[in-house]
């Protein structure tokens, strides 16, 4: 049995803070659309998917978020935790998956006689690699060989679940609890779109192994005592198979995952011409709608007229179709622009700086909105005093869209600013009249003055009664 390492406390919140920091972005998403009406008003894209989280992948800022937080039960995308809890085990190396064999006996598959589980058919006692394991567990959605992986990894099932939740705290995946490995429906197994993706996109920035695995539209594994012919085995995610009405060339992957309880469930990626994004849907209805049958019947030829149509699958092309013809990177910000001046006091020569930001900001906008819609709310420093050195942060610009702040950049002096000694004390000289100390010095003047007077007239009195 291959003994699972240890990480140390800061290894833990080190990956951390470096998963979950980048989903801390602006709040702001948006409403895809599907076209525009006669009035040139955008449609909104119509999605089947009840739970739906999309993000870029460069910037991890969210691009879709509806009902992404939500707990729902995630069916086979469970097996993207059982993955990643093996991967890190073995740091990723694909030479070492490939040379350690395993097997298991009933302890991995009595549970799931009867079930009509998903299988490799993989059997029990039979000798498989890591690797294999993994196409297993990526591609035909192999229960079984989750099942193998958490018996030889921490010696029973419940065990590894615990890991699967220790990595998932250590990632931040707030919305998810494993109670199994193989995502077969348990009351205590449930996840959210945004906590897959946070699983995702953790897996596909750390292992080359896991990129290559989860695009592969098929895979023969290698030939064992019990198929002597190997096994083929075939991808579920119907994005990658060119074969399908699904194919969608853009995609690279992930993850399929269906069950009664979950709805049609899928996480995948796709990259095109520079941008990159990640998706992760829920709740897909599992049976044909009634509008959609009638679309079977007018055109037999459409996928409508198919038994079953995989609307997971139609929602992520509808999704990337809108983003990849949408969206588009746009600048907000020119770093080199002067935005405004900031009065300064005491300067030498100089009773002003122009101020500008301290970077760029870009982000992806849809052609939709337009940018005149962002409002450039810029903030400067009071009481500003000489003297004041090139790059000093003198204030804020904030751009705010729809009542929200989606960015805020420093606002840094353009220039040198030296200290007028001359000027400053001609200043305070200016102000001391309208001073506290002034009018106590005032105060204290009288009030010597009375004092002197009245010691004075007492002082006469006196001399005149002695006479």
């Amino acid at each position: 049995m291959r003994s699972l390492r240890k990480f140390s406390f800061c290894v833990v919140i080190a990956l951390t803070l470096s998963i979950i920091l980048p989903f801390a972005a602006s709040a702001l998403t948006f409403t895809p659309v599907s076209g525009y009406d006669d009035n040139g008003k955008p449609i909104p894209l119509s999605l089947y998917s009840e739970s739906v989280y999309m993000i870029d992948l460069d910037t991890k800022e969210v691009l879709v978020d509806i009902n992404g937080e939500q707990e729902r039960t995630p069916a086979s995308l469970t097996k993207l935790m059982t993955a990643c809890v093996m991967l890190d085990e073995f740091e990723g190396n694909k030479r070492e998956m490939k040379q350690t064999y395993v097997s298991a006996g009933n302890e991995a598959f009595d549970e799931l006689y009867g079930t009509g589980a998903s299988t490799a058919d993989i059997r029990p006692y039979e000798s498989v690699n890591y690797y294999e394991l993994l196409a297993a567990l990526m591609l035909p959605s192999s229960c079984e060989a989750a099942n193998i992986i958490a018996v030889n990894m921490c010696g029973s099932i419940s065990g590894f679940c615990e890991l699967m939740n220790e990595k998932a705290q250590s990632l931040g995946m707030v919305n998810s609890h494993f109670s199994n490995a193989h995502g077969l429906f348990a009351d205590q197994n449930y996840s959210s779109c945004k906590d897959i993706s946070i699983l995702c996109s953790y897996l596909l920035e750390k292992y080359d192994v896991f990129r290559e695995v989860v695009a592969m539209p098929s895979y023969d594994m290698e030939a064992t005592d019990y198929h002597p012919d190997g096994t083929s085995i075939y991808n579920t995610n119907y994005l990658l198979n060119s074969g399908t009405d699904y194919y969608y060339s853009y995609a690279k992957g992930i993850k399929t995952g269906t069950l009664d309880e979950a709805g049609r469930c899928l996480a995948s990626y796709a990259s095109y011409d520079g941008y990159n994004y990640l998706l992760v849907t829920m709740g897909a209805p599992m049976e044909k709608t009634d509008a959609d049958k009638a679309l079977g019947e007018a055109d037999p030829d459409s996928l409508y007229a198919n038994d079953v149509v995989y609307y997971n699958c139609l929602d992520h092309i509808r999704l990337y179709e809108w983003a990849f013809n949408s969206l588009s990177l746009t600048d907000f910000i020119n770093p080199n622009s002067e935005i405004t001046e900031a009065k300064v006091e005491f300067g030498d020569g100089a009773d002003y700086v122009n101020l500008k930001p301290a970077g760029g900001f870009s982000r992806l906008w849809p052609d939709t909105l337009s940018t005149d819609q962002v409002e450039k709310k810029v903030i400067v420093k009071d009481n500003i005093v000489a003297p004041v050195e090139k790059g000093d942060v003198l204030g804020e610009l904030q751009l705010v869209y729809a009542g929200e702040t989606i960015a805020s950049v420093d606002l840094v002096a353009t220039s040198k600013v030296e200290r007028s000694q001359t000027a400053a004390k001609l200043q305070i000289a200016a102000a001391f009249p309208g001073s506290k100390e002034f009018k106590y010095a005032i105060y204290a003047i009288i009030m010597l003055v009375v004092i002197y007077t009245v010691a004075y007239a007492v002082y006469i009195q006196f001399k005149y009664m002695k006479k």
